[in-house]
């Protein structure tokens, strides 16, 4: 048994296996991923039945939601990537870290944009510097500083290592953004999906809400391996094996 996970720990670290392995995933994922959001976004943008206050302007949810959990949750794991670089000095780990970097701030830009969107009808004003949109503003700068420092250095072991320490050290900002609502005066509703407790949305409108949340789950997975793979080829350009491919 030990053997064999070590055997797998040692696979899973090695670039050349993950472009290999995750090149016959790709397929299958991307299948899933537009299946999930072309019928998600029709189930919940054509059938499901309109909000009693807010009428249609509310179906923004079926890209706001998504794209806002995402973005906290993709945080994290560009947060872990780095933690594991530091300790275990894993390549691969690194890749990982700055291929998340820009997935993540584009999300967290969408997340922006589209509560702005949504905040016209519903607030009168297309943005307020409450706790939440505040909190998720420094989300953004925060992955564009990881982004930066994944190229002002020209160190590329001294560059992965800041961009490291930034990730780490932002986390802290994730569960101010998660429980701003509750801990200040915020235009931000509570939480209506929670993990624990009743959700208070409607079952009518959740259920299409859920297949996006997963279908851009699929969405993140695949573009962040998409992502490694060219970082992968570009930190491993003179290895013979990337020469064969070309």
């Amino acid at each position: 048994m030990w053997q064999f996970l070590k055997t797998w720990y040692h696979r899973l670290a090695s670039p050349k296996w993950f472009y290999h392995t995750s090149g016959r995933w790709l397929p299958y994922l991307a299948a899933v991923t537009i299946l999930l959001l072309v019928s998600g976004a029709i189930w919940g943008l054509g059938f499901a039945p309109e909000d009693a206050r807010q009428g249609n302007s509310y179906r923004i949810i079926y890209i706001h939601v998504p794209v806002s959990v995402l973005a906290l949750v993709g945080y994290y794991l560009m947060a872990v990537a780095g933690a594991i670089a530091l300790i275990w000095k894993i390549k691969l780990a690194d890749m990982v870290m700055v291929s998340a970097a820009p997935l993540g701030a584009v999300l967290t830009f969408l997340a922006l944009l589209t509560g702005s969107i949504w905040g016209k009808p519903t607030w009168g004003t297309y943005w307020e510097w409450d706790a939440r949109i505040t909190s998720m503003l420094v989300l953004l700068f925060l992955y564009l500083g990881v982004l930066a420092l994944s190229r002002a250095f020209t160190s590329r072991d001294t560059a992965y290592k800041a961009c490291a320490i930034l990730s780490l050290v932002g986390t802290v900002n994730i569960p101010i953004i998660y429980k701003s609502v509750d801990w200040w005066y915020t235009l931000h509703q509570p939480a209506t999906i929670k993990l624990t407790g009743g959700s208070t949305i409607h079952p009518a409108m959740f259920k299409p809400l859920l297949v996006m949340i997963i279908g851009f789950y699929c969405f993140y997975a695949l573009v962040l391996i998409l992502n490694t793979r060219a970082e992968i080829l570009r930190r491993e350009q003179r290895s013979a094996w990337v020469r064969e491919l070309i």
